[in-house]
């Protein structure tokens, strides 16, 4: 790839009012993925994108995919653009970066995730949407019900398809890919590029050229690596020190269950910290996302899958709590950091047990960074970190709310009709166990005692 580095977004093709509106957003020098993909996208090329997190990949395949649709009318129901992401937060992060150029350029954006009514989102799409950016089980379910056509869609992004591939999405993927025409044009843009995805490139894209502006290592320039040996004893005491640091910080844990643990300890400290894993209700994620990004909250823990759709400009310091187990769970979690060309620091630590394997990780990644053993108190921990002692003053934590039967994602059956939502009358909990259904409960009349009671004579 040549370099671009004195482009301008007008010289890429884009036209003055969508740069204007950049201009406006302070956008005005382009970053190299976008200086190398948005001339082929305009062109209707099919492009594979490799870059990491943090470097622009959003207006890359999005900008010239809004142009591609100027000068045409979508109907109800029958987008022309289609994005699809592996998270919600991620397809919230994508849909707020899109905004304001789909509005200048007179077009409009619908948002397809679980967690909200589906009801609403059916509306919206009636009301036409040029481009929908969604998760692929949401979009699916509304390909089931009717609510969506893709028929007359002549551009679809998928963003994140590595991680699509983890989580196992890559069915309903392929599902949607499939419904829309053969001969649209298909973007494919991740922070990498193998395994499953090569197969997803061989079948839906034709000829595609390939933009990377990075290899899949851990290379950011502004990004600092490094590694603390902690005891295990003393790990709690040092997390908690490191989050009570002045800066955006974000804690990453294996488990929702730790997510939990770690998120209660530390406010039981004095720390005002939020938490973020799939189990949470949509309301409440979207909520501590936005504290998170806003300073409200400058401490975010969270889970490998959540963190997906944190695209914090300002994050300054990224702790690997719990060591990532393979190379591109590290690339990705370092990615939330060192964005947009600004500086910022990942931290993994690491007990005796985990020495070895965590090892084994970094040297995938690409890291190299002279391991040092440090203790609470150490004072190479406050320079490396900010670390300092929190005020020991326990901040209550806020009720989640609970979600409502109307933020249950609708389930659709094969023949389209809409199912109740799991945990309702007759349903499997999360559990397994069997929720009372309609014929478990009795009617009785009015003042009447429950039956048992009645037959051993009434109360």
């Amino acid at each position: 790839m040549s370099d671009r580095s004195d482009v301008t977004f007008a010289q890429l093709g884009l036209p003055p009012t969508l740069v204007h509106a950049l201009g406006r957003d302070g956008v005005k020098t382009p970053f190299p993925i976008q200086a190398a993909t948005i001339p082929d996208i305009l062109a209707g090329r099919d492009v594979l994108g490799r870059a990491p997190t943090g470097s622009g990949k959003t207006l890359a395949f999005g900008l010239p995919m809004l142009v591609r649709l100027i000068g045409k009318a979508s109907r109800p129901g029958r987008p022309r653009a289609i994005v699809l992401v592996p998270t919600r937060e991620l397809a919230a992060q994508i849909d707020k970066a899109l905004d304001e150029s789909a509005l200048a350029l007179g077009l409009r954006i619908a948002l397809l995730v679980g967690g909200v009514p589906f009801k609403g989102q059916a509306v919206r799409l009636s009301r036409v949407a040029d481009v929908v950016v969604g998760t692929p089980g949401r979009i699916a379910d509304h390909l089931a019900s009717g609510t969506i056509t893709l028929d007359d869609v002549v551009v679809t992004a998928v963003d994140e398809a590595d991680h699509m591939a983890e989580l196992g999405f890559l069915p309903q993927v392929t599902e949607v890919l499939d419904r829309t025409p053969t001969q649209a044009q298909r973007l494919l843009f991740s922070a990498t590029l193998d395994g499953e995805v090569d197969a997803l490139v061989r079948r839906y894209l034709t000829d595609p050229v390939l933009h990377a502006t990075a290899p899949p290592e851990a290379s950011v320039e502004t990004m600092t690596h490094h590694v603390l040996y902690v005891e295990r004893s003393d790990k709690a005491e040092v997390v908690a020190r490191i989050a009570s640091r002045a800066g955006r910080t974000l804690l990453f844990v294996r488990t929702k269950h730790g997510v939990d643990r770690l998120h209660e300890q530390l406010r039981a400290v004095g720390i005002d910290a939020g938490a973020l894993h799939g189990d949470k209700p949509q309301g409440y994620r979207t909520r501590t996302l936005a504290e998170f990004a806003d300073g409200t909250r400058p401490v975010l823990v969270a889970t490998d899958v959540a963190a997906r759709g944190i695209h914090v400009d300002d994050v300054s310091l990224v702790v690997h709590v719990d060591p990532p187990t393979e190379s591109k769970a590290y690339l990705h979690r370092a990615g939330r950091t060192a964005r947009a060309g600004e500086a910022g620091a990942v931290v993994t630590l690491v007990t005796e047990d985990e020495r070895a394997p965590a090892a084994k990780v970094m040297r995938a990644a690409g890291v190299e960074a002279e391991p040092i053993a440090v203790g609470p108190n150490d004072p190479r921990l406050a320079a490396i970190t900010g670390a300092r002692r929190p005020s020991g003053v326990p901040i209550p934590d806020p009720v989640a709310p609970q979600r409502t039967a109307d933020e249950r994602p609708t389930r659709v059956s094969l023949r389209g009709t809409a199912l109740p939502p799991r945990g309702a009358a007759g349903q499997k909990d999360r559990d397994g166990a069997q929720k009372p259904g309609r014929g478990d409960q009795r009617r009785a009349r009015p003042g009447a005692a429950p039956r048992s009671r009645r037959r051993r004579g009434g109360a």
